[in-house]
């Protein structure tokens, strides 16, 4: 066990960014890092470890995975306070390869959890946050809720295994638009390609806890098994994808158009790329 999970043998646990909540047979992780709540390796570490947790108690069926603030996850912050909330942060240069390829270790041990995960999503889902969204088997949504997979928008490869994840939920041809033209969703054309299966008018959080606790009042051990069989080969898929997905990413960060994609997402303009 880590030092941080050892920290969790009360029900209600405070960490620097993530508070967890174990109440009946659903627990709650909440990202507090407001109002964007951009994730860094150690947020997705502190997330796995969380549902490490919490698969580890006898009573815990299901969790739901919320943030505080405005955004649900607004992207990826590595060494920057980026402040766009409808951009994926821009990673430090030193030690690119080694950071990402950690995060996305963790990152498979969140996929690699056997506890049904509900995101209660607010505000952004971008980027690196889409992908973490995406590592949910529901998203709850409210009405300002949006998506964007705008990794091209930056001259760059997405990660977080949304090579995978995406197309499996919203299918190829959804997937292949949101990809290839980084456009923003709205919460309702989200939920029309199938990125969000329940919409609220009203607490997003309190409603993923309602379908967590109809999933929990389930027999425990079927819904593990069938999970099981749904997933089956996704972790190997991912881990698979998320290689890929690094090596691209590393490359294209050395390009012109991505210094430039980058720049530009910052200026909330578009960008001037010229192939290089």
């Amino acid at each position: 066990m880590t030092q941080c999970d050892d920290s969790m043998e009360r029900r209600n646990i405070h960490l620097p960014d993530l508070n967890v909540k174990l109440t009946g047979y659903v627990g709650v992780i909440e990202i507090r890092r407001p109002p964007h709540n951009f994730f860094d390796f150690a947020l997705i570490k502190a997330i796995a470890d969380a549902l490490d947790w919490l698969a580890e108690q006898t009573d815990c069926r299901c969790v739901v995975l919320a943030a505080a603030g405005k955004a649900f996850c607004a992207g990826a912050r590595f060494g920057n306070d980026h402040a766009d909330p409808d951009a994926s942060a821009e990673f430090t240069e030193d030690g690119f390869r080694h950071t990402t390829g950690k995060l996305y270790t963790c990152a498979l041990r969140i996929f690699a959890n056997p506890l049904p995960l509900v995101a209660a999503v607010q505000g952004p889902a971008i980027g690196g946050g889409l992908g973490l969204a995406l590592s949910a088997d529901f998203r709850v949504a409210d009405y300002n809720a949006r998506f964007a997979a705008n990794f091209v928008k930056l001259g760059l490869h997405q990660g977080f295994g949304i090579s995978v994840t995406l197309p499996r939920i919203v299918g190829t041809v959804a997937a292949s638009a949101m990809l290839l033209t980084g456009q923003r969703l709205n919460a309702e054309a989200a939920q029309r390609i199938g990125l969000v299966d329940r919409l609220v008018d009203g607490d997003v959080r309190e409603a993923a806890i309602t379908l967590a606790e109809e999933i929990a009042e389930n027999a425990p051990l079927a819904v593990r098994s069938v999970r099981k069989t749904l997933r089956e080969g996704l972790v190997a898929e991912i881990a698979a994808a998320t290689e890929h997905e690094l090596s691209e990413q590393q490359w294209l960060r050395a390009t012109a158009d991505a210094r430039e994609g980058i720049r530009a997402v910052a200026a909330r303009e578009p960008g001037r790329f010229i192939g290089e």
